[in-house]
C-alpha cells in the first residue's frame, strides 16, 4: 500500500548523493571521505528505503595520509562527489581524492559484487558529473563559480588528447551574487543538456539553494533559473546538491541533500514535474506538505545495524577510519568476537582500526560489550562520538589500574584560529572530565545521541550489567565542521600511549532509535 514520504528520507549523514536508476532497480552513491572501504553502492526499490550492497574500493592509496602515520591524516579529504553512471551494460563511479591529486574512474558489469576496474586521471576534476552522449562521445562537467567540460575517451578510461576542453559556465551562482558554485549533475533529455547546480547564495539568509542551466548543445549557450529554495523549516539550512531520476512509470523526482547539524548530511526526495522542456522542483521550488510514496513499500536492511560479531567478515555497515591495519585486528582470534590490537598513538584522532558506523537522528542509542581483561599501562578502549571535537567513553590503563573515564577532544582548529576549516592538527591528548576506578574484566559502555531541532548533545553510560546504567562525565556539544566533513559516527577503539601489545575484545555492537 503507498504511504507518504516523511523528509528528510534518511536522517543519516549520506552526503554528496548520486542516483540511477536501471531498469525497476536505484543504485546510489555517496561521499566517502576518509573512511574505508570506500564509496558505498546502496540498493533500492523505491527511492526511500536503501541497503548497502557493495563498495567501490577498499582502499585508495597505501600512504601515510590514508594509514594515519608519521603525523599524516586525511580528515576532510579522502574521496569526494561520486558520479554514478550506467551505460550499455557497464556501470561507472567517478570521484575526485585530494590527498592523492587525481581523479579516479572504476567500471563493473556487476555493481552488487564486482570485481571493479580501476583507471586513474591526473588532477582533481572537481565534483565531476559523467555524460554519455548519443553520438559516442564521453563527457566530465567539473569545476566551482566556473563550470568547465572536459571530453573524455569512448571507454571513458582518460581524458581524450585533443577533445574538447572549455568553459561553459563563467559565473554558475544566478542568485545574485558570486558566490561558490559546484556539485554539477549532467543529464541529456529531450534534446536539452540539463545541468544541476548548488549554489552557496551571498545575498539573503538561504545557505543552499539549487539551480538549473540548460542549453541545446554541450557547449553552450546555457541558461539557467533557480529551481528550488527551501529549508524545510530547519535552520535556513537549504536543500541542494544532487541529480534526477525518473522511476518505471514515468515520474521523476530530485535527490538531495540538506545540511542537517551534526548528524551530517542528510538525503531529500522531491517530486519534480516538467513545464516547457525546464523542470520544476517540488511546488515552484518549495518542498509539498504532502508527497505520495513513490513505489509500494519495500523494507530493506538498514544503513545502521547492530552486530554480534559471529560473521568472519565485517557487515557492510561498518567502516574504518582511514585504511585499517589489518594484522591487528581479528574476528577469528576468539570467534564470536571482534580484536582490537592496540597501536602506539598519543589520541583517539590518531588511532588505526577505530571501527565506525553512522548515527541517525533524531535520537540514537549505541553500546558495547567490551572484555578488557588483556589491556596494558597507557592503553584507551571504548565507544566514541567521533567528529573533530568528539567525545568518548572507556577505560583507561595506568599504573596497573584501569579507571572509566568519559574525555573529550582538545579543540586544536579554534586554538589555531581555523575553526571550521580543513586543517586539522591530531594526536593531542584528550581531556579527561571524570574517571571511575574499576577492577572489572568486562564492562558495558554506551552513548546516546540526541539530533533533534539542532539540539546535538551526547550523553556518556558505563554499567556492569548491561541493566543499571550510570551516567559519567558531562555532555558532549557536537557540531559539524569541515576539518572532518561528516556527521557524527559511533566509533568503537582501542589504542597505546605507551608501547603496542594490549588488545580489547568486543562481544557485540548494539544500536537503536531512542
Amino acid at each position: 500500500m503507498s504511504k507518504n514520504v516523511v523528509n528528510p528520507i534518511i536522517l543519516a549523514d549520506i552526503p554528496d548523493p548520486s542516483v540511477i536508476r536501471v531498469n525497476d532497480t536505484y543504485y546510489m552513491t555517496s561521499t566517502t571521505m576518509y573512511f574505508t572501504p570506500g564509496c558505498p553502492i546502496m540498493k533500492s526499490k523505491d527511492l526511500v528505503n536503501w541497503e548497502i550492497v557493495n563498495y567501490v574500493y577498499d582502499i585508495i592509496d597505501d600512504n601515510d595520509h590514508m594509514n594515519l602515520q608519521n603525523g599524516k591524516h586525511d580528515y576532510g579529504r579522502g574521496s569526494w562527489a561520486s558520479s554514478l553512471r550506467y551505460h550499455n551494460g557497464i556501470f561507472y563511479v567517478a570521484f575526485v581524492a585530494y590527498c592523492t591529486g587525481k581523479t579516479y574512474i572504476y567500471q563493473t558489469t556487476d555493481i552488487e559484487a564486482g570485481p571493479w576496474r580501476r583507471y586513474e586521471i591526473d588532477g582533481i576534476y572537481h565534483d565531476m558529473s559523467i555524460l554519455f552522449d548519443d553520438d559516442g562521445r564521453v563527457y566530465m562537467v567539473y569545476g566551482g563559480g566556473a563550470i568547465k567540460l572536459i571530453e573524455l575517451t569512448a571507454d571513458a578510461t582518460a581524458i581524450k588528447p585533443g577533445g574538447l576542453n572549455t568553459t561553459i559556465i563563467e559565473n554558475a551562482d544566478i542568485s545574485g551574487g558570486n558566490s561558490l558554485a559546484e556539485g554539477a549533475h549532467i543529464y541529456k533529455l529531450n534534446g536539452y543538456y540539463y545541468i544541476f547546480i548548488i549554489v552557496w547564495p551571498r545575498t539573503g539568509t538561504r545557505r543552499r539553494i539549487e539551480v538549473c542551466y540548460r542549453a541545446s548543445s554541450i557547449d553552450g549557450l546555457y541558461e539557467g533559473k533557480i529551481m528550488f529554495d527551501d529549508d524545510m523549516g530547519f535552520n535556513n539550512a537549504g536543500v541542494a546538491q544532487g541529480g534526477i531520476v525518473d522511476t518505471p512509470d514515468g515520474k521523476w523526482y530530485g535527490f538531495l541533500f540538506q545540511d542537517h547539524g551534526a548528524v551530517g548530511r542528510v538525503p531529500v526526495l522531491v517530486p519534480v514535474t516538467w513545464e516547457g522542456d525546464w523542470p520544476i522542483f517540488g511546488d515552484n521550488g518549495k518542498m509539498p506538505t504532502i508527497m505520495p510514496w513513490p513505489a509500494d513499500e519495500y523494507t530493506a536492511d538498514a544503513l545502521i545495524k547492530p552486530d554480534d560479531f559471529t560473521d568472519t567478515t565485517l557487515g557492510l555497515t561498518w567502516q574504518w577510519n582511514h585504511n585499517p591495519k589489518n594484522s591487528d585486528w581479528s574476528l577469528t582470534a576468539r570467534p564470536g568476537w571482534l580484536r582490537l590490537k592496540s597501536n602506539k598513538c598519543n589520541s583517539l584522532s590518531d588511532a588505526v582500526n577505530t571501527l565506525t558506523q553512522r548515527t541517525f537522528g533524531p535520537k540514537c542509542t549505541g553500546s558495547i560489550c567490551m572484555d578488557i581483561s588483556h589491556m596494558q599501562d597507557g592503553d584507551f578502549a571504548g565507544l566514541a562520538a567521533l567528529q573533530d571535537q568528539y567525545g568518548f567513553v572507556g577505560i583507561k590503563m595506568a599504573n596497573g589500574e584501569k579507571h572509566i573515564i568519559m574525555a573529550e577532544a582538545p579543540d586544536t582548529t579554534k586554538e589555531a584560529g581555523i575553526e571550521g576549516q580543513r586543517i586539522y592538527k591530531t594526536g593531542v591528548p584528550e581531556t579527561e572530565v571524570e574517571a571511575v576506578p574499576t577492577t572489572a574484566n568486562v564492562v558495558y559502555l554506551k552513548v546516546d545521541f540526541d539530533f533533534t531541532d539542532a539540539i546535538d548533545e551526547a550523553e556518556f553510560y558505563y554499567s556492569y550489567d548491561n541493566a543499571n546504567w550510570v551516567k559519567i562525565g558531562r555532555k558532549l556539544k557536537m557540531s559539524y565542521r569541515l576539518s572532518h566533513f561528516t556527521g557524527y559516527r559511533f566509533a568503537l577503539f582501542s589504542y597505546a600511549t605507551k608501547a603496542a601489545g594490549g588488545y580489547v575484545d568486543f562481544d557485540w555492537f548494539r544500536v537503536s532509535a531512542l
